[in-house]
Parts: structure tokens; sequence; C-alpha cells
């Protein structure tokens, strides 16, 4: 028990040492700090979207492609939908998507993962099927799983989610297969204790700082595909408000109604900006290098 405890305690120790540096730091990045707040707005966007906008169906043939104003803060659509109301919901859309897309991605690439990167036996065969996925260019492998299963906002998730689990699964190996020769788990399985035991108790723990990393990015990217999907009408059907159903049905009207592509577009955007800008903070916050010099105090 001794062995255990002198190769964990230092770890923990640490854990809870460096926790509010981190904070302490994340605090004084403002960029970090920018992207938070616009994934912040967006989300808040998204869960009050019904106290914020009227129904997004709802259509008025007589004000149909009314330029932006009071009655239609964005303006409306071809439909005489209110652009504003579409926006907004999709908006709930996409970070639904996102996360479902991580939840989903992040159980099969962290099972795969782990199983790869602890068992030795398992690592040949579990890491060529993943490599037998990542062969297939992104695009094109979720473009064919979509044209088989159909359009539905289940279909989008499963389509991003096996595209992206791959990507999880080598992010996880990678951090498993140094875990796994560090001294404590050795120790660990020296007493006898179960593999279950201990990767729950030891190499999970230790292999998340990389996993939520990868979690921001493929937070937008899933956000960006689901958007690109619906583009190219692949994604969810016609009458669900997405941002990419917007620009599909207002690039026909670009010139006479340049409002129709330019809200969801900027909705896009701003999403995917602040998504990225949270992402590079935290790996630099979770990189203990990074983080140091980050500490260091900056000469004048």
């Amino acid at each position: 028990m001794s062995v255990i405890q002198a190769a964990a305690i230092p770890q923990e120790t640490v854990h809870r040492s460096s926790a509010g540096a981190m904070w302490h730091v994340f605090a004084r990045r403002k960029i970090v700090a920018v992207g938070a707040v616009l994934v912040v707005l967006t989300t808040l966007v998204g869960i009050f979207a019904p106290m914020m906008a009227v129904d997004p169906s709802r259509m008025d043939v007589a004000a149909r492609l009314r330029a932006p104003g009071a009655m239609h803060w964005f303006g409306t659509d071809d439909l005489g939908r209110d652009v504003f109301a579409r926006v907004v919901y999709g908006a709930r859309l996409s970070l639904g998507v996102g996360i479902a897309v991580v939840a989903f991605s992040f159980a099969i690439g962290m099972t795969a993962g782990l199983a790869a990167g602890y068992f030795r036996r398992l690592d040949n065969v579990i890491m060529r099927i993943m490599d037998g996925l990542m062969a297939f260019p992104a695009i094109i492998l979720a473009i064919a799983l979509m044209a088989s299963l159909g359009p539905s906002v289940t279909n989008v998730i499963l389509a991003i989610g096996v595209v992206y689990s791959p990507r999880v699964a080598r992010v996880v190996r990678g951090s498993v297969l140094v875990i796994r020769e560090t001294a404590y788990v050795e120790a660990a399985r020296a007493l006898g204790l179960t593999d279950l035991w201990v990767i729950a108790r030891h190499v999970v723990p230790n292999c998340l700082s990389p996993v939520i990393v990868q979690g921001s990015f493929v937070f937008a990217a899933a956000v960006l595909t689901e958007a690109a999907f619906s583009f190219l009408v692949f994604g969810v059907p016609p009458y669900v408000p997405s941002w990419g159903n917007i620009l599909s049905e207002g690039r026909l009207y670009l010139q006479q109604a340049p409002w129709l592509v330019l809200y969801p577009g900027v909705a896009i955007m701003v999403t995917i900006f602040g998504l990225n800008l949270l992402g590079d903070g935290v790996r630099d916050l979770l990189d203990p290098r990074l983080r140091g010099a980050t500490d260091q105090p900056r000469s004048t």
C-alpha cells in the first residue's frame, strides 16, 4: 500500500495545487475569456430561444423578403418567415447536435482508445478499424453515411459521430500508452487489482486533459459539418430551422435579399470562432509546459 501512496499522492497533490493556478491563468488570458463569452452567449440564445423569438415556421406571405426593420430584426425569407426566429432556433439545433456528437464520439472513441492502449492484444485490431475509418476524407464518409441513413437530426449525429470517433480514439490511446507504464499503475497491478479498477481509478482521470481539449474542437467541427450538410441538403429536413438550411435557401435570393445569408453566416462564424478560441485556451491551460510559460512574469 505504501508503494501506491508514494506514487499516487504526489499526483493528486499536483492536481489540487495546480487547479487554483490554472483558473487564475484562465482569468488572465483575454483570448480565452472572449471565446468563453461567445460560447456562453450562443448557448443562452439556444436555451432561451422560445422566449426570444416567434414560431420560426410561421409564414406571412404578404411580408416575404422584407428587409430588416422594427417588425423583423433580421428580415424575412421567401415564405415570409422571420429570419431572426430561424437563426435563434438554429442555434439550439447546432448546439444540440454539437453536444450529442461530442457525447457519441467520446463514448465510442474513449472505449476504443482505452481498450487499445491498455490491452495490447486488442491494440492492433481496434486501431486498424479506426485507421480504416480515418482513411476516408471526413466529409466524404459523413455524406456517404447520410446518403444511406436519410435526412434527420439523429442520423446527422450518428454520421458526424462516426467520423470523429477514430480521432478521439487515437488521442486516448496515445495517452493510455504512456500512463500504462507509470509507477502507480505498475504498483496497482502488482497488488492484484483488477484491470477495470486500474483503468477507472488511474488511467481515465490522467488522460482526460487531452480528451477535453479534443472535445472543444470536435464540438466546433460538428457545428460546422452540420451546417454544411444542411446547406447541401444532406442534413436535417428543410422544415427544421438550421443555419445551413437558411443559407441554402437564401443563396437563391443573394442579390435581392442578402440578409438571408448574412445573419446565419455571422452566427456560424461567431460560434466557431468562440469554440476555437476556447479550445486553444483550454489546451494552453491544461498543458503544464504552456501553463508554466504563461505564469512567468512578463518583462516590461
